[in-house]
């Protein structure tokens, strides 16, 4: 699987984030086992509470959208950040819920750098009472 090419994909998509308040865009894809992909991007509001990442806004996506969470192949998250950007504690939590255990996730920066980890190496005390 290239994922410079997914990288690629979520430096085009940048745009479509609202951040008019931090500037910072941030692209979150999903890329599914067919190789299709579902996109996320963070949407600011003034009240910074009710501001939506763009991890969340990808995973929400994917669910509404009628998908499997097992079709889901890998997650890469893309930001201006001098090193791969890495996701807010809210997004980790909701990650360990909805990924499946096993996904790759790149977190890569517009530069093409590239960390590529597990929901378990970012948040190892995760809380997932609730599981099986």
């Amino acid at each position: 699987m290239d994922i410079k090419k997914y990288i690629k994909i979520a430096n085009s998509l940048k745009k479509r984030a609202y951040a008019p308040y931090s500037k910072f865009n941030v692209v979150a894809l999903i890329v599914l086992r067919n190789l299709d992909y579902v996109v996320g991007v963070n949407v600011e509001n003034a009240s910074f509470g009710l501001t939506m990442c763009a991890e969340r806004n990808a995973l929400f996506s994917l669910i509404s959208q009628g998908f499997n969470l097992e079709e889901i192949e890998m997650m890469i998250i893309v930001g201006k950040t001098l090193k791969p950007i890495a996701p807010c504690g809210a997004c980790l939590q909701v990650m360990n819920e909805l990924l499946p255990k096993n996904t790759k996730i790149i977190l890569a920066n517009y530069n093409y750098d590239i960390k590529e980890t597990n929901i378990e190496s970012l948040l190892p005390y995760s809380f997932d009472s609730f599981k099986d």
